[in-house]
């Protein structure tokens, strides 16, 4: 093993809880309720499943840039100050100690995923970050791992994927990766049968026993 990934969304930071909030919020006031199922389909891609749901399913029509503004709006007073989800940065720190390249693959534009990486005083353990800026499909396509893969220098069968999403456990898979699932509060009802394993959070088992698992 020679080199870890992480996605961003959900699995280093739990954004993706806070979106469902707002959207939800948003959207019961159009008179949609928007189920955490449907809200999960979306998650670890770009929004246009999300979009389209919400299109087809309002009463009445209205603006989707309208929704998106308002949910945007929402979203920091409900974020709040950032924090990690448990075991990040020891997973970081001990894949340093274990000589371990770290990337970051995820479907975030650049900006955001700089943004909260910096505010974490995380930025500088990663090795290489590809975001939807660095591809033309994202997850479940594998090209943002594919991407990552070749900026670390390192082949599928030398790294370690972590993700929290059905659609970024099908791009790892797609690119050839193990990959162990995180699920976080929006995806922990999705199916992950197909993970190499799966934990609750990373503060559950260290970084070097989890390459052990996967052997």
């Amino acid at each position: 093993m020679k080199a870890i990934i992480f996605d961003f969304d959900g699995l280093i930071v739990d954004t993706e809880s806070i979106w469902y909030e707002c959207f939800r919020e948003v959207l019961a006031v159009k008179g949609l309720d928007l189920t955490i199922e449907q809200f999960s389909n979306g998650v670890g891609t770009k929004s246009d499943d999300l979009y389209d749901y919400i299109r087809l399913n309002l009463p009445s029509p209205v603006s989707l840039e309208e929704i998106r503004k308002s949910a945007h709006g929402l979203f920091p007073a409900k974020m709040g100050k950032p924090v990690l989800r448990d075991g990040v940065e020891s997973y970081l720190k001990e894949a340093k100690e274990l000589g371990l390249k770290i990337g970051l693959a995820s479907s975030s534009s650049r900006d955001w995923v700089e943004g909260y990486l910096k505010k974490l005083q995380i930025f500088d353990y990663f090795d290489a970050i590809k975001t939807r800026d660095d591809v033309v499909k994202v997850k479940p396509n594998p090209a943002l791992y594919l991407k990552t893969l070749e900026a670390l220098s390192v082949s599928a069968s030398e790294a370690l994927s972590f993700e929290d999403s059905r659609n970024g456990l099908l791009a790892a898979k797609a690119a050839g990766l193990p990959c162990i699932m995180v699920p976080n509060g929006v995806t922990a009802h999705l199916d992950f049968s197909e993970a190499t394993h799966q934990i609750t959070s990373m503060a559950e088992v260290k970084l070097g026993e989890v390459i052990k698992l996967v052997g």
